[in-house]
């Protein structure tokens, strides 16, 4: 038995976040009992851990990533566009091979699971006939199939016709294990290829019975609408909740009026919305002078809306974005700033925008959250709720995923030599 005690829960169907200390009880990879603290006494032969009164929730969840482009930056390249960058990874992804990629996969997963990530959902260039990226995943996928959870999609980068069969290999690449049925409709020829894309996607995901999540409207276009049939063929076909647009940049250059109406329609759709606030900040509004957007999709009108928003790293020095390092509370500070999210009740809440919201965007809630009966996941962070978390950024003190502890590091402890009265300690 395992016994995590004196933790301050984020969110605890028996209490209100924060109000009190819990014991958390662990037996075989599973919470057995959550109570409060010293509610129920502890056998001597438990394994305890003291949190010391310190901020646990469950585990990040990486929404959004691309792990077969991590560290494929070209520091002689200078692209800056999503257009530039993609005609880069072009050229790069045919000299890569199954290790090159694997290697530099598990580097990503290092720094994720680090700052305390236990479920990814990454995108894989499978347009592509030799499927390098994804033979790699794969097999990444099932080595750390133990300590971690990933999700693959069947992403064509180069679309589904403006690259040779983009079709077939996106078809061929579920038959070989793919989870989630990707698509990139603004980058193909024509508005009606990418909308025939949107409908090949949904076609596929019935076919085969998978999730969807489609790169959508990631330009300042205020004309690129294919988030609207996301919506359309989530809420026809019954997709609903399953489907997820994934950056759709675009909405932020919507009139009004029409942002408005869709939203309604978001909402009835049931589908997930992904945001990466660091790498679009960076890559859109390229073409603006100033006033220049900010780049990212509309978060706080669509939270409003009823709708599901999560966040992803998207990148790590990539041709896309020369930066990144896995830590997603980084992704909800950029966030909040950018969407104007912080009045004191937004705060508490923004978390959920790498917890909770990122599980319902993979489908995992059955087992995800800290409840009894479900897996013993958690993270530790070095602080006492929500506002320091973020404000501080706080470290992942400890992480733990089916009761096996992941990582485990000490506070931070720093001495300033700062005179103060003894009175204004």
């Amino acid at each position: 038995m395992q016994v995590f005690k004196n933790a301050v829960l984020r969110k605890c169907k028996r209490t209100e976040a924060g109000t009190e200390l819990y014991d958390l009880f662990v037996e075989n990879g599973v919470f057995t009992r959550i109570c409060p603290a010293g509610e129920v006494s502890v056998p001597e032969s438990a394994e305890i851990k003291d949190l010391h009164g310190r901020l646990v929730m469950a585990p990040y969840v990486e929404s959004h990533i691309h792990l077969d482009y991590i560290y494929t930056m070209d520091p002689t390249v200078e692209a800056g566009t999503l257009f530039g960058a993609i005609n880069q990874w072009s050229d790069t992804k045919k000299t890569l091979t199954v290790e090159d990629i694997k290697k530099k996969a598990y580097q990503g997963i290092e720094m994720e699971m680090r700052h305390g990530v236990q479920f990814i959902r990454t995108h894989v260039d499978v347009t592509d006939p030799n499927f390098t990226a994804l033979r790699a995943l794969l097999e990444v996928k099932e080595e750390l199939k133990d300590i971690v959870e990933i999700q693959l999609i069947a992403f064509p980068q180069e679309g589904y016709y403006a690259y040779k069969n983009g079709d077939q290999l996106v078809e061929e690449a579920l038959k070989l294990g793919c989870d989630v049925v990707g698509g990139i409709p603004h980058f193909e020829f024509s508005r009606e290829l990418g909308e025939k894309s949107v409908k090949k996607a949904f076609e596929l995901a019935q076919k085969y019975d998978r999730l969807v999540d489609i790169h959508c409207d990631e330009t300042d276009d205020q004309d690129s609408k294919f988030v609207e049939e996301i919506a359309t063929q989530a809420y026809y076909t019954g997709i609903g909740s399953r489907a997820a647009a994934s950056h759709t940049c675009a909405m932020g250059s919507y009139n009004n009026a029409y942002a408005y109406k869709m939203m309604t329609k978001f909402r009835q759709s049931g589908i997930n919305f992904i945001s990466c606030p660091t790498e679009n900040t960076y890559l859109q509004g390229r073409y603006d002078g100033y006033p220049m957007r900010r780049g990212i999709t509309r978060i706080d009108e669509l939270i409003a809306a009823g709708c599901n928003v999560s966040l992803g790293q998207d990148s790590i020095s990539d041709p896309w974005y020369p930066l990144g390092n896995g830590n997603l509370i980084h992704q909800v500070d950029y966030a909040i700033h950018q969407a104007h999210m912080m009045s004191i009740p937004q705060l508490y809440k923004c978390m959920d925008m790498i917890t909770d919201n990122g599980a319902a965007t993979l489908q995992i809630q059955d087992h995800y959250g800290i409840e009894e009966g479900k897996p013993a996941n958690l993270i530790e962070l070095d602080a006492r709720n929500e506002i320091d978390a973020v404000r501080e950024r706080a470290d992942v003190l400890l992480s733990v995923h089916n009761g096996r502890i992941l990582l485990e590091k000490e506070p931070s402890s720093i001495r300033i030599d700062l005179p103060i009265h003894e009175q204004d300690r």
